[in-house]
């Protein structure tokens, strides 16, 4: 009896997923995701000569006593971390720290910043209160039209501090607003925060060997 209940069971269930309409294939959207990150990175390798100019200049600045900060919204604040924090400790060789900050890090500092004077100002107040001539600020965008990185680059501007855009797409209002810009030309959100953290990388690899201590 039982196992005559079994078997009506079963026939049912098979009957009943048999007429569920078919699921995506999940090794379709993972081949076409990692096509379209393999033609990001295509594209970024047309641009290796602006990825080597910057990373020099961001060892000029090092080099010359200066301080790197950084920030950015949502993935890109995590980027901006990441890369501030290669930085700090070292990305895959010994040398002597250096200084970067990610300005999205101080919860108390960005909310009490957002609550008096808006988020926009969220890391303009932090630039105005930290940075000095001759520093670099990085604002990460991957739209170019961040309110708050616009304001901090602004910000940094009337100080005398330099600014670099990390953008994507076609920049939006940072391209033309900073003083030099690193543009990852491809309209898909995580296919330019994927190509902006490798960036970084190379940053850090360039920075690690300009600066390693001697065997």
């Amino acid at each position: 009896m039982v196992e005559g209940w079994l078997n009506r069971r079963v026939y049912y269930l098979r009957q009943f997923y048999l007429r569920q309409p078919a699921m995506p294939s999940i090794s379709a959207t993972i081949s076409a995701t990692l096509d379209a990150h393999l033609e990001a990175i295509r594209v970024l390798r047309t641009q290796e000569a602006t990825i080597q100019e910057l990373g020099a200049y961001l060892v000029t600045c090092l080099r010359d006593g200066n301080r790197i900060f950084l920030c950015g919204n949502g993935g890109s604040a995590a980027d901006a971390q990441h890369i501030a924090a290669e930085m700090v400790c070292r990305f895959e060789t010994n040398r002597r720290a250096l200084p970067a900050i990610a300005l999205t890090t101080d919860t108390s500092a960005l909310t009490a910043i957002a609550n008096d004077f808006g988020y926009e100002r969220v890391f303009a107040r932090q630039v105005e209160a930290l940075a000095r001539p001759g520093d670099l600020l990085i604002g990460i965008s991957t739209s170019g039209n961040s309110g708050n990185i616009i304001a901090a680059v602004e910000q940094a501007r009337d100080m005398g501090v330099a600014t670099l855009g990390l953008l994507g797409g076609d920049g939006g209002k940072l391209r033309g607003l900073v003083d030099h810009e690193m543009r990852v030309p491809v309209r898909e959100t995580a296919r330019v925060q994927e190509c902006h953290i490798l960036i970084g990388h190379i940053w850090c690899s360039m920075i690690d060997e300009a600066f390693a201590e001697p065997l």
